[in-house]
């Protein structure tokens, strides 16, 4: 327990011992002030809420913390790190303690981070600090988050996607060297990422079942395999016969080193994402007379958009792509579902046609059970 005690100077002093057994000590003018002080700290304690008002942690220090802590893959760890290097370090919020931080002052950190930063990748940064500020909780250095609040964001406009045709992505392949044409067909007839279509191996291929096995992907700037990011990523794909002859075909052409690393280098090496995407993919995209920012996710944007058209559910889009949920499938590409404001029009059509049907018969036998009605008062 705590004491209050009155010092030489006239002033109280309130002592405790926070919940390591280390001393801490307040000075009051007022006795009663000192005591309020002190039974709001005991209060704290005994309900687990109690929070060390001497820490000085910064909020930058603290994520460095938080991060390390974290189980993340190499890629998403390096992620972190630039996000706490280039937008916390440094920052208005970052060289202040974590008790410092007010709501109003995590509202102008974000809108000044809006000024540098997309919607995306600004949405993405405060949830970091919204975890790092969770965690402070969890270790009772902040008695609550400044960025618990609503906050105000710019909102993020999304373009629709105007995917590839059939004929775009032949052309695109024709257009690319000899060695790279079957990865423009397998990239848009399996929907991968182009990680995962880097890692590709002989042994994730089944060519007797027609199907593909993604278990690996190659994150940039890397040329050795990881796990994917998340268990959703990991999935059997249908291998539609156009991309298993353009495999079969490739496979004979260019043999797999001991690895079983389908598309490689004439060094037998796995493409890096920079030289791929920019160098071969871009040249083929000029030489097919594309549109300049074509980049090879739009084969995979080809690939949901015709499973979709074809009909498939956006749950069965997900699974193929390797998402989470269809709620990504529907905000990107529901306006690609074939026919959907025809299917709008003719369910109302349909809808209020029957309405008006049962409630046109609702209404005659009403009248005739009036009529009935009427003829024996009468009588």
């Amino acid at each position: 327990m705590g004491n209050v005690a009155k010092r030489p100077d006239g002033k109280y002093r309130a002592r405790w011992r926070d919940l390591s057994g280390k001393e801490h000590a307040k000075h009051f003018t007022k006795k009663r002030d000192a005591d309020a002080w002190l039974a709001i700290v005991e209060g704290d304690k005994l309900r687990g809420q109690y929070v060390d008002p001497t820490d000085r942690t910064t909020v930058a220090q603290y994520a460095r913390r938080w991060a390390a802590a974290r189980p993340h893959n190499p890629r998403t760890a390096k992620r972190v790190d630039s996000l706490i290097r280039t937008h916390i370090e440094g920052t208005s919020i970052g060289s202040r303690r974590l008790v410092q931080v007010l709501p109003s002052d995590a509202q102008a950190w974000v809108t000044e981070r809006a000024q540098v930063l997309s919607p995306s990748t600004l949405r993405l940064l405060v949830s970091l600090v919204r975890s790092v500020y969770a965690s402070a909780q969890h270790d009772r250095l902040v008695g609550s988050s400044p960025f618990a609040a609503r906050l105000t964001m710019p909102e993020a406009h999304q373009e629709r996607i105007i995917p590839l045709t059939v004929d775009q992505v032949h052309q695109l392949a024709d257009a690319m060297p000899t060695r790279n044409r079957a990865m423009v067909l397998t990239q848009a007839g399996l929907g991968l990422r182009i990680g995962e279509l880097l890692a590709l191996r002989l042994v994730d291929v089944d060519f007797l079942r027609r199907t593909v096995r993604v278990e690996t992907q190659i994150a940039p700037g890397e040329r050795t395999r990881t796990a994917p990011k998340t268990s959703w990523s990991r999935r059997t794909v249908p291998l539609p016969a156009p991309v298993a002859e353009a495999l079969a075909a490739h496979i004979e052409g260019f043999p797999p080193p001991a690895d079983g690393t389908l598309f490689t280098t004439r060094f037998g090496k796995p493409y890096r994402h920079d030289y791929y995407g920019t160098r071969i993919f871009q040249a083929a995209v000029a030489a097919a007379g594309l549109p300049s920012s074509t980049t090879p996710h739009d084969l995979r944007h080809h690939y949901a958009s015709i499973l979709l058209h074809a009909g498939e559910s956006v749950v069965a889009v997900a699974e193929r792509l390797g998402h989470k949920n269809a709620k990504l499938v529907l905000s990107t590409y529901g306006h690609l579902m074939p026919d959907s404001e025809e299917r709008t029009r003719k369910a109302v059509e349909n809808a209020w046609r029957k309405g008006g049907a049962d409630s046109a018969r609702t209404s005659a036998r009403v009248e005739s059970r009036n009529r009935r009605s009427r003829r024996f008062v009468r009588r």
